[in-house]
């Protein structure tokens, strides 16, 4: 049982880690501060990749595969929050469904320029007033045929990109009742007539992460927008999200180990009782549990990684690994604060921060108490 990364994936990290310490952290402070996307850094990805990580070489993504990307997510979450969310949404989001359900022409119109970084990024909507965990009973949006095209009224929240975005893959009703086959997913572009992307959220944490609510109001898109096949949306929603708790999972890691390093910096030079607090057991204690934890939640990431890569069954792997690492995140960060004592709770020592973005990890993507359903259904079922 082999768990060294290969020497391409060790490149990868490195050349991921190189830059995001570059282009990425140095601004987390700004940004979160200032709730400005940093476009700067996002264009820069492109080319290294980053934005079409699971995006095939033929519509411009870079393709690197489920670890590698597990790998660019938590580098990313090291560095800021708000960025490595925005990039997770639009990877496993916003490009994973329309990378695998999509049309030639779909993917040739929309997949392709927000993988090269022609276009602006992906959005996916799902969570609506009445409908957060409960989809399958709960979504209210509607889509109607009406000849050649599809018209959409409803309403969605807690959406992440949407106004950095050029498309917004939208969960909606196409048939009575809330049976499995009542749903199907649209593309929309974002600047669609009717489509209203109201002013970002004032949220707790992941400032520079824009997280908005959106109207439909007779939204007219052409027939062809439909994404994969009519009555299928919520089998495609779950596939998605299923895979989009190995990024947030990773993500956790990567502001876990952030929040660790800057604990041990200022317990290696803070002074109390005239030694560094470094010395103290009850600080030593808390490190421990911290890296334990980290290496923990970080095994069980490239676990549910590798096996998505690989083709297996991987969603109970990824419910427990994003149960763990959002959860352990922050603890981590909570840690931390408590060994900067009152700087901790000082808007200019990113353990602030970084707690603030961690408390989100626990709810987005399958709140802990989804994932504990679909642990105990997995286990149960044998």
């Amino acid at each position: 049982m082999n768990f060294d990364l290969t020497d391409e994936q060790k490149m990868w990290q490195k050349i991921v880690h190189d830059f995001v310490a570059a282009e990425v952290q140095p601004k987390a402070h700004e940004i979160s501060e200032s709730g400005e996307f940093n476009w700067d850094a996002v264009h820069k990805m492109a080319e290294l990749g980053m934005l079409g990580m699971m995006v095939s070489e033929k519509y411009g993504g870079s393709e690197v595969g489920t670890v590698n990307m597990s790998i660019a997510i938590e580098e990313l979450g090291w560095a800021c929050g708000s960025t490595a969310l925005a990039i997770a949404a639009h990877t496993e989001l916003g490009c994973a469904p329309l990378a695998k359900y999509g049309t030639h022409e779909q993917k040739k119109k929309f997949l392709k320029p927000v993988a090269t970084g022609e276009g602006k990024l992906a959005a996916l909507a799902l969570t609506e007033p009445g409908a957060g965990s409960d989809l399958k009973g709960g979504v209210t949006t509607k889509a109607e045929k009406d000849g050649g095209e599809w018209i959409i009224n409803g309403a969605k929240m807690w959406i992440t990109n949407p106004s950095v975005a050029d498309y917004i893959i939208t969960l909606a009703r196409t048939a009575p009742g809330t049976g499995s086959d009542s749903m199907s997913m649209f593309i929309v572009p974002a600047d669609a007539p009717g489509l209203i992307i109201h002013p970002a959220e004032k949220k707790m944490g992941l400032h520079a992460s824009q997280t908005h609510a959106l109207t439909y109001e007779n939204v007219r898109i052409p027939a062809d927008y439909l994404l994969g096949e009519e009555g299928r949306g919520l089998h495609q929603t779950l596939d998605t999200l299923d895979a989009g708790r190995i990024s947030i999972g990773s993500l956790s890691v990567g502001l876990a180990q952030a929040a660790l390093e800057a604990a041990i910096k200022y317990a290696k030079e803070r002074e109390a009782f005239g030694k560094p607090i470094a010395d103290k057991q009850a600080i030593q204690w808390m490190l421990a549990d911290a890296a334990t934890e980290i290496a923990a939640a970080r095994l069980m990431m490239r676990q549910a990684a590798w096996l998505h890569e690989n083709g297996r069954p991987f969603s109970h792997q990824a419910a427990m690994g994003k149960l763990f690492a959002t959860e352990m995140a922050e603890r981590v960060a909570y840690k931390a604060i408590q060994i900067h004592g009152g700087y901790g709770y000082s808007r200019e020592y990113p353990v602030e921060r970084i707690y603030c973005d961690a408390r989100l990890m626990t709810i987005g993507e399958g709140t802990s108490e989804i994932q504990r359903l679909v642990i105990a259904r997995n286990i149960l079922k044998g």
